[in-house]
């Protein structure tokens, strides 16, 4: 169990906000930091329109009933709105800070530098960018081996996961202390070594390019793309990962759909070298028991029906589930 309990958020934006909503939901006091140097009378002001933004996000969850009325009170009296001068004294025994500031690297460089003063050297320093390699991070602040990206998908109080990005050096500690304390406060979190990027933003990259081409082609129009992939494609992997849907076909399938592909659309379908390999030593999926998963020990038939039981449930719950019989109604 992670040991993580006095978390500060430095930057009160979108994000910034969105991550002192999902601690104080756990059960965590929260310091939420204005990451500008402001004078009193501004600071004020700004602390007011941050309560207010949080009462209108807190507002939206219990309209859409994620939220209890009394839990909205509840997580409001976890965030503290600290100043940056006013946060000196609570950044001393801070055990994590989570950097949502704007990105601009001269704006993450002084806020850092700023922040390197008060925090102890076992203090995880996490940043939400999405532009920055870990690596640039870390050189911005001393003791490297504590600082790691934390990726949130927005909104981030709802969406379960959060993507970590290591640097070599960055200490094994700090990871999985990490991924324990978001795990703790029911966060799904996952580790990459992404040279750019994170797994998410890299894969829907290609796909929101993909639709945009399409539409650009006259292939569909954009309601039928969409209505395409929140029928289809969305829901098909919202059950079966990517990779687990690729050993579910057969890895065969993909390699000989994207040699037609590339041989029509171009070399944005060309295959990759792993699963021509797969090919190769005949590790195509769950046919062969190996594939980019090891199906060896699995009971096969029990793991299709529990897919296919959940894809039924989605299904449902999406109310896209046919009526029995129309035809004869």
């Amino acid at each position: 169990m992670s040991t993580i309990k006095q978390v500060a958020v430095l930057g009160a934006g979108r994000m910034g906000k969105a991550i002192a909503i999902a601690f104080a939901y756990a059960g965590l006091k929260v310091d939420l930091i204005d990451a500008r140097e402001r004078s009193e009378v501004e600071f004020g002001q700004y602390q007011s329109q941050i309560q207010a933004d949080l009462q209108q996000e807190l507002g939206l969850l219990e309209q859409i009933q994620f939220i209890q009325p009394e839990q909205q009170l509840f997580i409001l009296d976890q965030i503290t709105i600290l100043s940056r001068a006013g946060s000196v004294q609570r950044l001393a025994g801070c055990e994590l800070v989570m950097e949502a500031v704007p990105e601009v690297k001269p704006v993450k460089q002084g806020v850092f530098a700023w922040l390197d003063q008060f925090i102890s050297s076992r203090c995880i320093v996490a940043s939400t960018t999405s532009t920055f390699l870990v690596t640039d991070i870390a050189h911005m602040i001393s003791h490297p081996e504590r600082v790691l990206n934390a990726h949130w998908l927005n909104p981030a109080y709802l969406i379960p996961l959060v993507e970590l990005s290591r640097s070599e050096q960055t200490s094994e500690r700090v990871v999985v202390q990490l991924k324990s304390f978001l795990q703790l406060i029911g966060k799904v979190p996952v580790v990459c070594h992404a040279k750019a990027g994170y797994i998410v933003p890299r894969i829907q990259a290609l796909a929101m390019n993909e639709a945009a081409r399409m539409v650009e082609e006259g292939v569909a129009s954009a309601e039928d793309i969409d209505i395409a992939i929140r029928t289809g494609f969305g829901l098909r992997f919202s059950v079966l990962g990517l990779l687990e849907f690729i050993d579910w076909g057969g890895g065969d399938i993909l390699y000989y759909a994207s040699q037609y592909l590339q041989k029509e659309l171009g070399d944005r379908y060309r295959t990759p070298e792993i699963i021509a390999e797969n090919m190769r030593q005949q590790r195509n999926g769950l046919r062969e028991q190996q594939g980019f998963y090891d199906y060896q020990q699995v009971d096969i038939p029990a793991y299709k029906q529990q897919v296919l039981h959940t894809f039924s449930d989605r299904i449902a719950a999406n109310q896209l589930k046919p009526p029995f019989n129309i035809l004869n109604q």
